[in-house]
Order: C-alpha cells, then sequence, then structure tokens
C-alpha cells in the first residue's frame, strides 16, 4: 500500500520534471528565444515610429473639429493617453502571439518521435498535457514582463511617470489572468496541429489578424458588425479591454481634470468623450456598450472552457504522443504482478526521469 501510494504521489514530481524539460528545451534554441523575445518588441518599435504619429493626428483632428487650441500641457496628458492605449493593446496581444509562438515546443515534440520516449512510461495524459500548459504560462509570463518593463521605462522617459502602485498592481493581475487565458486558449489550437510548417504558417496568419480582432490596433467599431460578433468570443478581446482600463484610466482621469478644470474648456466633457469614442476605450459589439464587470466574467468563462476542452484534447493528444490507456494499463499490470509475486516493482519515477532527460537531450537530425 505504502509502494503504492508513494507511486501515486510521484506524478507531481513527474509533471515538475515534464515542466523542466519542456522549458530546457525551449531555452536551448536561441534562435527560437530570441524571435519570441523580438516579437512584442518589434510591435512596440512599429508603433514608435510609425503608428504614433498617426493616432496623434487623430486627436488632433478631433480638438480642430471642436475649436479647441492645445497648449504644450494638453498635448502632453493626449501623448501619454495615445502610449497608454496602444501599449495596453500591445500587451494584451503579446499574450498571444508569445504562447503561441511557444508551443512550437509542444508541435516539435509531436513531429520528432519524442512520443517514444513518453510512450513507454505510464504518463498520466493530463499531466502530460498540464505540464505543456505550465510551461507555456511560465514562459509568456516571462517575456509579457519584460515588455511591461520595456513599456513603463518608455513613459518614465517620454512622458510624465502616472503609475503609482496600486496601477502596477491592477495591471500586473489582469496580464496574469490575460496569460492564464492565452495560454489554454493557444496550446488547445495546439494540439491540433503535427508538423512545424503548419505551426509556422499559423503563427504568420493568427499573429497577423489576432491584433485587429481583439482590438490592438483599433477600435472594434470600426470593424464590420459580422467581424465584431466574431469578436466577442476571443478572449483575448476582453483581455485588451481591461489593459486598457488599467492604463488609461490615470492618464484619462489627468487630461479630463485639465480640460475641465484648468482651461475650463466650455465643451470639456464633450472633447474627453469624443477622444475616448474615437479609441474605443469602452468596449462595444455592435453597438452595445459591455461594461468591466461582464468583461472580467467573461473572461473567466473562456478559461473554463478551455479548461474543459484541453482535458478533452488530452485524450486525442496522448494518442499522438503513444502514451495511451493501453500501455498504461500495462504497466499497471506489470506492477501489480509484481506486488502479488513479493518483488520489489521497478522505480517508476527513475525510469521516467531518464526518459524525460533523453527527450531533452534529443537533437533534431
Amino acid at each position: 500500500m505504502q509502494k503504492a501510494a508513494k507511486r501515486r504521489g510521484s506524478g507531481t514530481e513527474i509533471f515538475f520534471q515534464l515542466t523542466r524539460r519542456h522549458l530546457l528545451v525551449f531555452f536551448k534554441n536561441k534562435v527560437r528565444l530570441m524571435y519570441t523575445l523580438l516579437v512584442p518588441v518589434i510591435i512596440f518599435a512599429v508603433y514608435i515610429l510609425f503608428l504614433r504619429e498617426l493616432e496623434l493626428s487623430t486627436v488632433e483632428n478631433t480638438l480642430y473639429r471642436l475649436g479647441i487650441q492645445a497648449d504644450e500641457a494638453l498635448n502632453k496628458y493626449i501623448r501619454t493617453l495615445v502610449d497608454s492605449w496602444m501599449l495596453s493593446g500591445i500587451a494584451a496581444l503579446s499574450t498571444i502571439t508569445v504562447s503561441l509562438q511557444t508551443n512550437t515546443v509542444f508541435v516539435e515534440d509531436k513531429q520528432n518521435g519524442v512520443n517514444r520516449d513518453f510512450a513507454s512510461s505510464p504518463i498520466n495524459r493530463n499531466t502530460l498535457i498540464g505540464s505543456y500548459i505550465l510551461f507555456n504560462f511560465l514562459v509568456t509570463l516571462l517575456i509579457c514582463v519584460v515588455y511591461l518593463a520595456i513599456c513603463f521605462i518608455y513613459l518614465a522617459c517620454v512622458n510624465e511617470f502616472f503609475l503609482d502602485f496600486v496601477d502596477f498592481a491592477q495591471i500586473f493581475g489582469i496580464l496574469l489572468y490575460a496569460t492564464v487565458s492565452s495560454t489554454l486558449m493557444t496550446v488547445f489550437i495546439s494540439s491540433f496541429i503535427k508538423t512545424e510548417g503548419t505551426m509556422a504558417s499559423l503563427i504568420a496568419v493568427f499573429s497577423t489578424a489576432v491584433g485587429f480582432l481583439i482590438g490592438a490596433y483599433m477600435p472594434l467599431g470600426m470593424l464590420p458588425a459580422w467581424v465584431q460578433s466574431l469578436c466577442a468570443f476571443i478572449p483575448g478581446t476582453y483581455a485588451c479591454s481591461l489593459l486598457r482600463y488599467s492604463f488609461m484610466a490615470t492618464p484619462l482621469a489627468q487630461l479630463s481634470d485639465y480640460v475641465v478644470n484648468v482651461m475650463q474648456v466650455a465643451n470639456g466633457q464633450e472633447l474627453i468623450d469624443a477622444i475616448t469614442g474615437s479609441f474605443g476605450y469602452q468596449l462595444e459589439f455592435i453597438g452595445v456598450r459591455v461594461n468591466v464587470e461582464f468583461q472580467a466574467v467573461a473572461l473567466a468563462i473562456f478559461i473554463v472552457i478551455f479548461i474543459v476542452l484541453n482535458i478533452l484534447s488530452g485524450k486525442k493528444l496522448t494518442d499522438v504522443l503513444g502514451v495511451g490507456k493501453k500501455r498504461r494499463k500495462k504497466v499497471h499490470h506489470t506492477v501489480s504482478a509484481a506486488e502479488g509475486a513479493g518483488q520489489e516493482p521497478e522505480n517508476e519515477p527513475q525510469d521516467i526521469s531518464k526518459k524525460i532527460g533523453r527527450a531533452s537531450c534529443r537533437e533534431r537530425v
């Protein structure tokens, strides 16, 4: 009984061994690591070099239409607001693109025959899929936190830094929330991909389209009605909106206070509404405004849905990787027979550790 309990308790150890193995494989490939790190940085650079002035010109046109002459202080608040809007969108987008890129390890394992190592060990299918999810989550969160640090440094250098500890905590909490949903979604999608070529095509197409579908590049109100309906079923849409609320809350309050109380513009509130409307600050689907509470609940529902879908896809995944029920039954029968004969059963965790280690060291030919 104690030996059986020991074997059952080894599941946690195997889980973390697998996760560690995935991390080693990912960080061992320097080209893949650099590309994954550079994805959000490249989008950030494109915004700074090209898109920033375009977004600022949109606000300037709004000021001109309302007959408001902007001074240096007003321009500073507007620049901060515009930067917050775009950088928060890129942060939400990065949780998806980085997570998808990280799943190349998952797909490579299926293509390169790592199943031959895993198949000879009684690895539970939920343990296996869970290790890929945890690995993906850790890498995605790490890279997105690095991106956030770059954003904060940029905001501190270019604009007056406006974030306090509460803002930091709220942004990080939402980023954590968004990373969980993106990880679960991309791992489920990747479970159907069997080759690296197909995965590369998916990354290229999906990463390009999803930036528009979640509203990272432009407000969802600018998209056709049928596309907006589609966006409502993407968890990244809600993650993007929640991050924007956190990023933009303080600069929007500062801008509103300056326009209404300092400049005492007669139509100051109209200006604020026009600016927030042009940026899609309030999430809307086909003219229906979605409040923050609903967005948070919707994201939680998507997380639960993708947890269930990943569990259901675990059967298919383990069949592809060769970790099927027949093999586990065979090992269980061998262990039971050994116990019945009074023999010491083979040390499963140790054997599994060796096979995980060999899978980590395997090089592609």
